[in-house]
């Protein structure tokens, strides 16, 4: 038995899902264990192309059991809406692969209306949310003001419970934001349309993962975004609404008492940021363009350009640190390969002074990056499959960024697609 999580090291986006996909192979269980549908995973494999928002990406692996955990957000409108795309495209989602928490609590559908209102007051004050009710729902799961999904099996107590919510809520939408208030026929509407759909895959999973850790199963763990945008850890107050550490796995799959054998860190080759917040070396103009064409930078969520700037050592060597890394996987090391020379952030410059700790989120504003350039291979390495079949320049990029993080990259991704990898000293 193996357990695996697999988390983001730097802001998000750094080719998790495409990992998941990669190692589901090896592993009977997978867990996301964070987060909602506010941001995206893209995997590509033999059924296509697909962007995951809610659903673990070990749904396309015929026999492995998709757990969504008790510390997700769950949507059930977008995630029914998920369900019936991936069936369309051929994709097998029922109660025997995917399994749904009855502690999770709810999004409900006044979330996604208060997180656009809120931005809307904040105007150039904004943290840069994706608008889907992410903060909002935390704020009152935290309060112990959702409804988890195990109460749709109670209706009765279920609508007492909704009317009690539906007043307290109305209060903050008509007298905070003056907003309409939300109504019982839009609650009984959602109840039917996004509730009922889901109510098969309901069920107590932490039984599912006991009896998986009982039996000696392997379970993999998949989180949402990265390091940086973790709550308690990340580059407050632009992070996420939820912990986005290797260290919650358990807790937010259901299942306390496992323990992690292997964490699986993900590194892109340079670094990307989707959202408002301080990111050190951010490049500009034609040079960012070049580089966000090439890696085809947009979110998955949202379709948003993002930013972009040379891989920085400061803010992963953190990343692998709260994160517990055990190993990295490297991802889209050929997007790099148009550069006659790769600039790499080695450290920060505060008022003055170099530094190789990640400071404190109040001083991000006046970190500038310290750049060092690392000879380019600028030919195509996307058919390589074995290591010693790289170019010698990309093989020091790589061993330069392992020695500066302290931590074996075991994994480089050379293109999108489920074997477009080279394992190096990995676990398989």
């Amino acid at each position: 038995m193996s357990n695996c999580v697999i988390v983001g090291i730097n802001w998000g986006d750094e080719g998790k899902g495409r990992m998941v996909d990669l190692l589901t192979e090896d592993y009977d269980v997978v867990v996301r264990y964070q987060g909602g549908g506010n941001a995206g995973h893209t995997v590509i494999n033999g059924k296509g192309k697909f962007a995951l928002h809610l659903l673990p990406s070990g749904i396309f692996r015929d026999g492995v059991v998709n757990i969504l955990g008790n510390g997700v957000a769950l949507d059930p409108e977008n995630l029914w809406s998920e369900i019936r795309e991936l069936r369309c495209k051929g994709v097998e989602v029922t109660p025997d692969n995917l399994k749904i928490s009855h502690r999770a609590s709810l999004l409900l559908p006044w979330h996604r209306e208060l997180d656009e209102l809120e931005e809307s007051r904040l105007a150039d004050r904004k943290y840069g949310s994706t608008k889907q009710g992410i903060a909002p729902f935390y704020s009152d799961k935290y309060q112990k003001k959702t409804v988890l999904a195990g109460e749709l099996f109670y209706p009765e107590k279920l609508r007492a419970h909704l009317r009690e919510l539906l007043e307290w809520k109305n209060l903050t939408l008509t007298g905070v934001y003056g907003a309409e208030p939300c109504t019982e026929e839009a609650l009984e509407s959602w109840l039917r349309d996004a509730c009922d759909p889901i109510l098969p895959f309901i069920c107590d999973t932490g039984a599912v993962l006991r009896e998986a850790r009982d039996t000696r199963k392997s379970i993999l763990f998949e989180a949402q975004l990265g390091a940086l945008r973790d709550l308690d850890y990340g580059i407050y107050p632009y992070t996420t609404s939820s912990n986005t550490l290797a260290a919650y796995a358990p807790i937010g799959a259901g299942l306390p008492s496992l323990r992690m054998d292997r964490v699986i860190g993900v590194v892109k080759a340079y670094s990307t940021c989707v959202g408002e917040g301080p990111f050190v070396g951010e490049l500009s103009g034609r040079e960012a363009e070049k580089l966000r064409e090439a890696g085809a930078e947009y979110g998955a969520k949202t379709g948003r350009a993002r930013r972009v700037a040379p891989i920085d050592l400061v803010a992963t060597r953190y990343g692998v640190e709260v994160q517990g890394a055990t190993e990295i996987a490297l991802t889209k090391l050929d997007v790099l390969s148009y550069m006659d020379r790769i600039p790499v952030s080695v450290r920060y410059r505060i008022r003055g002074e170099e530094t190789d700790v990640f400071p404190f989120p109040d001083e991000l504003e006046d970190a500038e990056a310290v750049i060092e350039t690392l000879e380019g291979w600028t030919c195509d390495i996307s058919g390589v499959r074995r290591w010693e079949d790289l170019p010698e320049a990309a093989r020091r990029y790589v061993e330069y960024i392992e020695e500066a993080i302290g931590c074996p990259i075991t994994y480089i991704s050379v293109g999108p697609e489920r074997d477009s990898i080279i394992c190096r000293n990995a676990r398989r």
